[in-house]
């Protein structure tokens, strides 16, 4: 269930609901839940929201008319889902005597101000007043995204249990996730060959041969035994001296071609022969060569215990919801909104749970 916060204002993308939909939306409460209602002011914010979220940084005035109703139909059934979930959660919260208490608001508060550079009263008000809320509606917002967080911990996340098993499994089938890419670390050498700024395409025959006797006297210097990071730091013309031409580590394919062949020939220690750039000559020592490697189990143990964790509480959190929703009294007031909850509900039931990185 995705939990879904109040937007700032109406932003005028909304044709209020589609065509279909919009002459049937005439009542103010829209569906009684457990007797607790939903408006169509509370649908219009979420759909705001939702449609918002969608545009990706748009401008709402570049839409047709057909583009706005169009966004507003397809995010009215996952928001009616989400609203009535959301409001089965906040219901299960009050039944367990969860509440926001005065000192926890404050903490709360508090930290967002302190995290949002908000910590002067005024920046903080005209915070609020940007976004369209006063304290008692921040108040309300934080209190129903703590409620539904610790309704999942208390009736999902405390009765997960991870076994051994469960984990290795895990581990056998998303080796990808627990596998170190191939790297490569180098040290370079480089000498600029400089360009004549009257022809800068023609090539300097004089210079050419200079930097080119430079850098293989570089390179026979480190070959008789001389640190190729102190000659790298005293000689090279390449902002990597600063760090003795160190570069890398990354991967083998972000190397060209033209340099990976020759790496492989090499082991680590190894100096190429001078290469010649569009700007000069370079010369490269291998410093290190890794190959792909799975870390062991016991090393990424946690870890695999966090993934297996979040995938099985994705699956236990839709099988409570659906208990809460056969368990709940529901009172729709129109019936097109009903018929796309419905429809939305039977395809979140299909659709099967995406555990990390997919399957």
């Amino acid at each position: 269930m995705k939990t879904i916060v109040l937007p700032s204002a109406l932003i005028g993308v909304l044709v209020l609901l589609s065509a279909s939909i919009r002459a049937e939306v005439i009542e103010q409460v829209l569906v009684k839940v457990n007797g607790d209602i939903i408006t169509k002011t509370e649908l219009e914010q979420r759909l705001t929201g939702a449609v918002r979220q969608s545009l990706n940084g748009r401008d709402p005035a570049s839409l047709s008319p057909e583009e706005r109703s169009k966004l507003v139909t397809d995010a009215t059934p996952e928001v009616l889902v989400g609203s009535i979930d959301e409001l089965l959660l906040l219901q299960r919260g009050r039944e367990l005597g969860l509440r926001l208490g005065d000192d926890q608001f404050r903490q709360v508060v508090n930290n967002i101000r302190k995290e949002q550079g908000l910590q002067d009263e005024e920046k903080f008000q005209a915070a609020l007043r940007q976004e369209n809320m006063t304290m008692d509606d921040l108040r309300k917002q934080l209190e129903r995204q703590m409620l539904i967080e610790q309704v999942q911990r208390q009736e999902v996340g405390s009765k997960l249990t991870i076994t051994e098993a469960e984990a290795r499994l895990y581990y056998e089938r998303h080796p990808q996730e627990f596998t170190d890419p191939a790297s490569i670390t180098l040290r370079e050498i480089f000498v600029e060959v400089p360009a004549d700024p009257k022809q800068p395409n023609a090539i300097n025959v004089a210079k050419d041969d200079e930097a080119k006797q430079k850098i293989e006297a570089l390179r026979a210097r480190v070959l008789k035994g001389e640190d190729f990071a102190a000659v790298a730091s005293e000689a090279s013309d390449s902002s990597s001296k600063a760090n003795g031409g160190l570069i890398g580590p990354f991967a083998r394919t972000d190397v060209s071609p033209q340099l990976q062949q020759i790496i492989d020939t090499m082991k680590a220690g190894d100096v190429t022969t001078p290469l010649r750039t569009p700007r000069g000559y370079q010369i490269f020592k291998l410093e290190a060569i890794t190959t792909q490697t799975q870390q062991p189990f016991d090393k990424v143990r946690d870890l695999i215990a966090d993934k297996v964790a979040a995938e099985r509480t994705r699956t236990e959190m839709r099988k409570f919801l659906t208990r809460l929703r056969a368990q709940a009294i529901i009172e729709w007031k129109n019936e097109e909104l009903k018929k796309a909850y419905e429809k939305q509900v039977a395809a979140d039931g299909a659709a099967p749970p995406q555990g990390p990185g997919g399957r």
